[in-house]
């Protein structure tokens, strides 16, 4: 494990930049909200003409949406604004737009921040990773399950229709009182807002302009968690082992994205200083990380190395590092006959291990 500075000591370093600008915030929900309804409204008109020229509308709508989903998200962490109040109202005005419950998605969330890396503490707020070992001792529908769970058009294309317009609309199991109303809510609201916009365009016209912004909207969000923690030397640990700061600085990457992308995109790709301090507002985190040289020195991707992370599947516990299916399977190949490793058996060259179960 690598060595890293304690949490205190990070703490300090990004305390600085915790501080919330309310003109800053109030700012971002005008050159956000402003952009994505007239995009929205333009992309209407367009229909007149053709369908074609609204399509463009339909791609710059869709990335002021990921933006829009970026502000709830920092209401969720209580650093938008400094009212919690504040941040609760518009949090659950925001998931509206973004089909996001927020109090389902913010206590959610709050698990994936205290456990990712964490194999001990999986399942909630994040994608379904197996270990190379437990793939191996899952029976056969659990491994085509995973697999096809793993599949990028499933992931990415099903995805968002299985995440926001199913698991969404249902309340988690154990959900307490304050989070099953706020989904009540949020489906209430959804309701009257897509019913009055159908009521004013039309259904088609409505399904053809929030159809595709939801599917690529819904697309690209899901691509930058799954990207943000799923790179080959990643970070994740039993619990005994598990260290949050080793979490927060090796588990997440730095995405480093064009300027543009990375202001559409509320600056997410620096990951890795939203993970040691969630209270950072979203227009201090490059900052943030200037100015710290341990978070500078965590695992950095852009777009082409990003879209390696296609083929990592599984979590190897003996090489520290995520391979594909392929992978193992060239390895299987290689033990003896009839012997079927009971552990993960890459060393750090790739070459199997001859373990017997």
């Amino acid at each position: 494990m690598k060595q890293q500075p304690s949490i205190a000591q990070l703490k300090q370093q990004v305390a600085p930049f915790e501080q919330i600008d309310t003109p800053a915030s109030l700012w971002q929900l005008v050159n956000t909200l402003v952009p994505l309804f007239a995009l929205w409204y333009a992309a209407y008109v367009s229909l007149a003409v053709s369908y074609w020229l609204a399509i463009p509308f339909l791609i710059a709508a869709s990335g002021f949406m990921v933006r829009t989903f970026i502000l709830f998200h920092d209401c969720c962490h209580q650093s938008f604004f400094k009212s919690r109040r504040a941040n609760d109202i518009l949090g659950t005005i925001l998931g509206v737009l973004t089909l996001v419950p927020y109090q389902q998605w913010k206590n959610a969330h709050a698990i994936h921040h205290s456990t990712s890396g964490n194999l001990d503490k999986r399942g909630t707020g994040d994608l379904w990773i197996l270990t190379v070992d437990e793939y191996l001792a899952s029976p056969f529908w659990r491994r085509i399950a995973y697999r096809i769970y793993r599949n990028p058009l499933v992931m990415f294309g099903a995805g968002p229709i299985g995440v926001f317009l199913v698991q969404y609309r249902f309340n988690r199991k154990g959900a307490r009182g304050k989070e099953r109303i706020g989904n009540y809510l949020t489906n209430v609201l959804l309701v009257g807002l897509y019913s009055l916009l159908i009521w004013a365009i039309g259904w088609q016209s409505f399904l053809l302009i929030q159809g595709p912004i939801f599917m690529l909207s819904g697309s690209l969000g899901i691509w930058l968690f799954y990207v943000q923690h799923q790179f080959e030397d990643s970070y994740f640990e039993h619990k005994e082992e598990w260290s949050y700061v080793s979490a927060a600085v090796e588990g997440s990457s730095y995405y480093k994205l064009p300027a543009w992308l990375q202001w559409i995109t509320g600056n997410i790709g620096f990951h890795h200083v939203h993970h040691l301090s969630p209270k950072v507002p979203n227009y201090r985190l490059a900052q943030a990380h200037e100015a710290s040289v341990p978070l500078q020195q965590a695992t950095t991707i852009d777009i082409p190395q990003s879209l390696k992370s296609l083929r990592f599947h599984l979590w190897d516990e003996r090489t520290k590092q995520f391979i594909g299916f392929r992978e193992l399977k060239r390895a299987r190949r290689k033990t003896p006959s009839g012997k079927t490793p009971s552990r993960s058996w890459l060393d750090a060259g790739g070459t199997p291990r001859n373990e017997s179960a």
